[in-house]
């Protein structure tokens, strides 16, 4: 199969070569487009990668009709319509850790600029003067470096204020102890505590609901007098006005901003002719190595996902981490159990699943969220009509139908066992399975009966009573009609008792064939669970 890739933004052609080696892959480079003209041609790619410049609006998304992923040559994805794309099912990917040295390296580059006064020191060159003594500065060495953020940059910048002689302190709620030791950070107890200790206050963070806005007016006046202000994360994390005004009233020694809440910058903007505010226009990946890591990251990332159903770097995948191929068995197994289950149901007369409870293995604890996004999956599949239902969307797509879910992690299951259970009214049913390390993965129960089948195609699912010549009657049957069976195993509970057949068979088992099946003498139920390719 072949795939189209369009790429815009003038993404570094190191990691295009990579999309272009790929014979699937037919690549289309062009400038950056009108939003108009893009739309016109969006229709027809299987993916786009690009940086900032192109809006992946809603509208967009919408027109993609064949869209699969959105590669960002970059960190953020302020660009992109998340919440669209994930219903959709299209598989957001960035590069976070490609620029991360570029971030972290302007970030002393500015803040040394603004303390020693390099940009001033240099026009003043540049004309003519020499303004030595007007000229005095200030070090970094005793300083104290509060970051708000530990993650991949904030750990690079702390890293480095190391070797300036700085104190480093940060707060970040989502870090672990461990890692603020690694890096000989003292750990804030609060933001605001942070803040009131901080001679240089940086903020290395997403721009959410949790961010914007963090550092205002308030935050501002908690500072050390003659502080000094950066944000090179996202605008609108520091309130510009609040800022405009501490550095007017000469409350801060200085600040520098390389991001804006409006970007690019209004050539009116007052912040242009603020005191000691030193400003760059959004540079922080703007170096030849972090454009090209960025951009083998992304491409590479895109490639995989178009070529091998890989979404490990997927943002839009909740909870995955580690090789997402050790995952690929275990999300089969369950998504299978789940539309087994669903279907069994179905036919027992239920109206909709209401609750879905997965459990795994410990094994498998890294891959609570694939693998519950895949008994999701499993759920819809026979449900809903929608050719983008996939791992990106089935939760979401799951919730909207009041399907509560659920994961846990359960050792009575072996080491990488699953196990989905479906309820909705009075009725529920569990279906176990398991992805052994490799060995083929197996349905292993189907509610109290053990069963040993590997679902390939389509799984027939039949009670019966337990007497001589049932089996024989039922295969008689599916080969008069060119059913080809390619597993048949046969469980009960007691002897005498009922039974249940679990039949793995390639094709298609039509309703005409499952209705005869019940005209079979001690056939109680027959159903069918159809499988989508993976």
């Amino acid at each position: 199969m072949t795939y189209r890739v369009l790429v815009t933004d003038d993404v570094d052609p190191e990691g295009l070569a990579l999309l272009a080696a790929e014979p699937e892959l037919l690549v289309d480079e062009v400038p950056t487009l009108p939003k108009d003209e893009l739309l016109r041609r969006i229709g027809d790619y299987d993916a786009i990668v690009g940086r900032s410049a192109t809006k992946i609006s809603a509208e967009l998304l919408h027109a993609a009709k064949k869209l699969r992923v959105v590669g960002r040559a970059g960190v953020g994805v302020d660009n992109i319509a998340l919440d669209v794309a994930t219903d959709l099912g299209v598989a957001i990917i960035n590069a976070p850790a490609g620029n991360t040295v570029a971030v972290a390296e302007l970030f002393f580059g500015t803040v040394i600029g603004l303390l020693r006064q390099l940009p001033a020191a240099a026009r003043s060159m540049t004309s003519g003067k020499w303004d030595r003594a007007q000229f005095m500065g200030r070090e970094l060495k005793g300083k104290t470096l509060g970051i708000v953020g530990l993650g991949r940059i904030g750990s690079e910048v702390a890293l480095r204020a190391h070797a300036f002689g700085m104190t480093v302190v940060a707060f970040d709620p989502y870090i672990a102890d461990e890692r603020f030791t690694a890096l000989r950070v003292r750990r804030a107890p609060s933001l605001d505590a942070l803040i009131a200790e901080s001679n240089v206050l940086t903020m290395h963070v997403p721009l959410n609901d949790e961010t914007r806005g963090m550092i205002g007016k308030r935050e501002l006046g908690r500072l050390p007098n003659r502080s000094v202000v950066v944000n090179m994360a996202r605008g609108g994390i520091v309130e510009e006005t609040a800022l405009l005004a501490a550095l007017e009233a000469d409350q801060l020694r200085g600040a520098v901003l390389d991001v804006f809440t409006a970007e690019p910058l209004a050539a009116d903007s007052p912040l242009r002719t603020a005191p000691n505010l030193l400003l760059t226009p959004h540079l922080g990946a703007n170096t030849v190595e972090a454009q090209r890591n960025v951009s083998r990251d992304v491409c590479l990332a895109v490639r995989d996902a178009l070529l091998h159903n890989d979404l490990s770097k997927s943002i839009n995948v909740a909870g995955g981490s580690g090789e997402w191929g050790d995952l690929q068995a275990a999300m089969l197994v369950a998504r299978r159990a789940a539309a087994v289950a669903r279907a069994v149901l179905a036919d027992q007369g239920m109206r909709a699943v209401r609750r879905l409870a997965l459990r795994i293995g410990p094994d498998l604890a890294h891959g609570a969220g694939p693998l519950l996004a895949a008994a999701a999956a499993g759920v819809l599949e026979g449900v809903i009509e929608s050719d983008r239902l996939n791992l990106i969307n089935a939760r979401s797509l799951a919730e909207a139908r009041g399907l509560e879910l659920s994961v846990g992690e359960s050792s009575e299951l072996g080491p990488r066992g699953i196990e989905v259970a479906l309820a909705g009214g009075m009725q529920q049913l569990a279906v176990a399975g398991a992805a052994p390390d490799g060995s083929t993965p197996r349905l292993t129960r189907i509610g109290s009966f053990h069963v040993d089948v590997n679902p390939k195609q389509t799984l027939l699912i039949l009670t019966n009573h337990d007497v001589p010549g049932v089996i024989g009657r039922v295969g008689t049957l599916l080969g008069e009609r060119r059913v080809n069976i390619a597993e048949y195993h046969q469980a009960r509970l007691a002897q005498g008792g009922d039974a249940l057949a679990a039949i793995s068979v390639d094709g298609t088992v039509s309703e005409e064939t499952r209705r005869a099946l019940l005209e079979l003498p001690d056939v109680i139920t027959a159903s069918v669970a159809h499988f989508r390719s993976e």
